[in-house]
């Protein structure tokens, strides 16, 4: 029992005759006594046929609901947890109950909605089983929408909405709620002007409802959306944050459309700043690689790619240095343009950056077959003598591209 239980009064037509608690379920036996469902359904079960309260005996063993007064305690109930949220500061600060959570979600309004969500937001960081209850919730996800639509400029509200809808995202199985407009510029305003977590928890939002080619086109074609999470890849930007843009880029830009838009709007030279530079971190290369594959495979990709010399440099210089999903995603990209493009310019920056060595090194080690056949491809194309160690590779370009 909680300190503030002991100055509770309950009153004492709320209570059940026979367990003494709170009544959850009342109903009334012929007598006209009222109990708890579950205490006076033991009591019949046991054998018993008399009333426990006054032990006339029952001419039926039927018992009728009585709605008033569950009505009655449940006015009661309400009001004894609003009491506890707004005066006592640990309450505050604690994960709610899920009857306080039920509570608080009656409460969402424009009014208290900031108060009533940052508590929901506690309760659901907690654990998987409290973001399922609260799916569960009549009505929660419907008034949270209704808030997307209809935000106009309160950001940490904002930020309040996008980190609940992020840490449910995989239990929210209609999304096209979010890919309205509305719902899409209000996550752009927190992308824009929100912290630091909010902007990675809105980016990871729109790639988690970038769901099929038609939700990839929303979000890409939504006026800043796409300018955002290219300038999110700058350099002097938290690594988190180059991440998390990175991630859902390489998510959004699958259709050919968003692909040219991607490309017209910079992102290539921000991926060529993250391989050039010497102390960047793992993921963000392979990432990076990642999405260079992704945009080489229209044909404006390949045209910028193989246009800027010091990228292709930067790429071969990738080849086993980084991790196997690295080098993967590299060769792929050098296949792209050498082989597919067939720019001998490209070929050259390619040749003369150790690349023909580095695709026999490739060749001989443990890679994927996918690799090794564009490795076999490229030297092709770098004029390999057909008598030497190679010759016994097939070096037709008949494989898929791994993409």
């Amino acid at each position: 029992m909680g300190r503030n239980d002991l100055y509770i009064t309950v009153p004492s037509i709320f209570r059940c005759p026979i367990s003494l608690d709170v009544m959850r379920s009342p109903v009334s036996l012929c007598t006209g006594v009222t109990y708890d469902r579950a205490s006076i359904q033991r009591w019949l079960d046991s054998g018993n046929n008399t009333c426990p309260a006054t032990m006339q005996v029952l001419q039926s063993k039927e018992f009728v609901p009585n709605r008033n007064l569950q009505r009655l305690i449940q006015i009661w109930s309400d009001s004894v947890a609003r009491r506890q949220l707004e005066a006592d500061p640990a309450a505050n600060s604690a994960v709610p109950s899920q009857d306080q959570i039920n509570l608080l979600v009656k409460q969402l309004d424009n009014n208290n909605f900031l108060s009533s969500l940052t508590k929901i937001v506690c309760f659901a960081r907690e654990s998987e089983e409290n973001r399922e209850f609260l799916v569960r919730i009549d009505g929660f996800l419907n008034a949270v929408f209704d808030f997307m639509r209809n935000v106009e400029s309160d950001v940490k509200l904002i930020e309040q909405v996008v980190e609940i809808l992020n840490l449910m995202s995989s239990k929210i199985l209609e999304k096209k709620p979010l890919l309205e407009s509305s719902s899409l510029s209000t996550i752009l305003l927190v992308i824009q002007r929100g912290s630091l977590d909010s902007q990675i928890q809105s980016i990871g939002l729109l790639r988690s409802i970038a769901v099929d080619g038609e939700s990839k086109l929303k979000i890409a074609e939504e006026e800043g959306i796409l300018q955002e999470l290219v300038k999110s890849l700058s350099r002097e930007k938290d690594p988190s944050l180059i991440e998390a843009s990175l991630s859902c880029l390489i998510e959004i830009t699958k259709p050919k459309r968003v692909k040219i838009k991607a490309i017209q709007s910079g992102t290539i030279p921000e991926l060529k700043k993250h391989l050039s530079e010497p102390n960047t971190s793992v993921s963000i290369i392979e990432k990076s690689l990642k999405l260079l594959e992704t945009l080489s495979s229209c044909r404006e990709g390949r045209v910028e790619i193989w246009h800027d010399p010091i990228l292709l440099q930067a790429i071969v210089q990738k080849l086993l240095k980084v991790s196997n999903k690295a080098t993967e995603h590299a060769v792929t990209v050098l296949w792209c343009v050498c082989c597919l493009f067939r720019d001998e310019k490209a070929q050259e920056v390619v040749a003369n950056s150790n690349g023909m060595t580095k695709f026999l090194l490739l060749m001989q080690s443990n890679c994927s077959a996918a690799v090794r056949k564009m490795s076999a491809d490229l030297l092709k194309i770098f004029r390999v003598n057909s008598k030497s160690c190679l010759s016994s590779y097939d070096t037709k370009t008949t494989h898929i591209m791994p993409f």
